[in-house]
């Protein structure tokens, strides 16, 4: 089929093709003018909302949140919030709306969910593109209702966030509270094991004490350091005395030994030249022999005195010496002992910073939830409200119609063709060549009677039917 043949079977079909068009186009306008008017309020909210984790404070904006938005959309159209706008709107007590929810369902089911579930199905919420930004609107017959419910949708969803919101903080605070009473039981648990600690051990600083024993400890080293010097000196002079004394520098310096042998030399000259002079049975002889031997007695005498002296103060040197070692070996104990203290009581002073720290924390954190448990202030504000609309959105009579137009032609030229197909008749020189298979070798026209030779249409359908 070629764009002549189905402009003429358009041309013939003509009236089946109008009478489609303008019956599509009649029921259109007669289904417009009876639906009813529909009207659509809408309520503009800004969102300005920062995450903050209730337990660890922790701060994340919005705009790092993924899904954010979906999240409020489906928040807003939930039937959490719907029924509070039910609430609000007191569907519940309103006799007609009663009446409706029992011709509906028969009284079965929740009144409160049922119209949650129609005021839904009525709602749209959309996000603004790159905004915080949220349109919420609501579609009904009366502008004024439509007005009411975009609203308190609006209102709903404000109350509903501060809800979702606040729970978490009321819980997160009771959570708090018991966990800084934990913390504060081990805060005085630790406090009670240090005090207890230092009573025992009789500390009351340990970084004092330790430097006083440790100034202790090194004194009574340094004094045996002495005393050993001194001990080995004493043993050294001892040792020589008990050798050789003569060499002996203690009985050089003893002024008594110096003196008798002084005496005795003096003494032993005189005695020589007497012995020179008179025989040994001479008194004077006998007298100076007397006085050197005496002398010579006084002599050992001292000597033995110094020596036994000597000996005396080694032993003295010795025993100081031995008690100088033990006392620097318990000063020694009492400074190690201090040390362990030491190392001890910082292990239970850090137990009690820690703990003090872990109630500090704790209690700021649960200052901070409890406040925000007890806040009523949302992250969303009302940027426009909204008010009965003055135009409808439903039905679009001169749309629709357009509508109809365009579809009512295309289900005319269908009807058109449909009925050509079922009742085929010749329209041009095209259908008896297709129709016969033989290419038309000319075309006779007649001035006088172009109308026989123009209507094809008068030709027996048998024409067909031989084909």
């Amino acid at each position: 089929m070629n764009l002549t043949q189905f402009l003429l079977i358009l041309k013939a079909r003509a009236k089946i093709v109008l009478f489609t068009i303008a019956l599509i186009v009649l029921a259109t306008l007669v289904i417009n003018l009876i639906l009813p008017k529909i009207y659509r309020a809408t309520t503009s909210l800004v969102l300005n909302y920062k995450g903050v984790d209730p337990i660890t404070g922790l701060t994340l904006p919005a705009q790092l949140m993924p899904g954010y938005m979906a999240t409020q959309v489906d928040i807003i159209t939930s039937r959490n919030v719907a029924m509070k706008v039910v609430d609000q709107l007191k569907f519940t007590e309103n006799q007609a709306a009663q009446k409706q929810f029992q011709d509906a369902t028969g009284g079965k089911g929740d009144i409160r969910a049922w119209f949650a579930d129609k005021l839904i199905s009525g709602l749209e919420a959309k996000p603004s593109r790159e905004s915080s930004v949220i349109e919420i609107s609501f579609s009904g017959t009366d502008p004024d209702f439509a007005a009411a419910v975009a609203n308190a949708f609006a209102d709903a969803y404000q109350q509903t966030n501060i809800q979702l919101k606040v729970e978490p903080s009321q819980k997160a605070a009771e959570f708090l509270g018991e966990k800084t009473k934990a913390l504060r039981a081990n805060l005085e648990d630790t406090q009670s094991k240090l005090s207890k600690y230092q009573q025992e051990k009789g500390l009351t600083s340990v970084m004092g004490n330790l430097d006083v024993e440790s100034a202790r400890l090194n004194d009574l080293s340094s004094q045996l350091v002495a005393a050993q010097s001194q001990s080995f000196d004493t043993s050294s002079r001892k040792q020589r005395t008990n050798g050789n004394g003569d060499e002996s520098p203690d009985l050089a310096a003893n002024p008594i030994v110096q003196n008798l042998k002084i005496e005795i030399a003096r003494t032993e000259s005189k005695f020589s030249e007497l012995k020179e002079r008179i025989g040994a049975n001479h008194p004077q002889y006998q007298a100076a022999e007397a006085e050197l031997n005496k002398l010579k007695s006084q002599l050992l005498e001292a000597t033995r005195k110094a020596t036994m002296s000597i000996g005396g103060s080694a032993q003295i040197n010795k025993q100081r010496e031995a008690e100088l070692k033990a006392a620097v070996a318990s000063q020694k104990a009492r400074v190690l002992e201090l040390n362990l203290s030491r190392d001890e009581l910082s292990v239970l002073q850090r137990d009690v910073e820690n703990a003090q720290h872990a109630v500090d924390s704790a209690s700021q954190r649960l200052t901070q939830t409890t406040m925000e448990g007890g806040s009523n202030q949302a992250d969303i504000a009302v940027l426009n409200p909204a008010i009965a609309p003055q135009r409808k959105i439903s039905p679009r009579i001169t749309l629709n119609l357009i509508l109809a137009t365009f579809l009512g032609t295309l289900l005319g030229v269908a009807a058109g063709l449909l009925t050509e197909m079922r009742d085929r008749r010749l329209r041009s020189r095209e259908d008896i060549s297709e129709l016969l298979d033989l290419p038309v070798l000319a075309i006779i026209q007649s001035k006088q009677n172009k109308t026989t030779i123009k209507n094809w249409t008068a030709l027996p359908r048998r024409i067909f039917k031989m084909a």
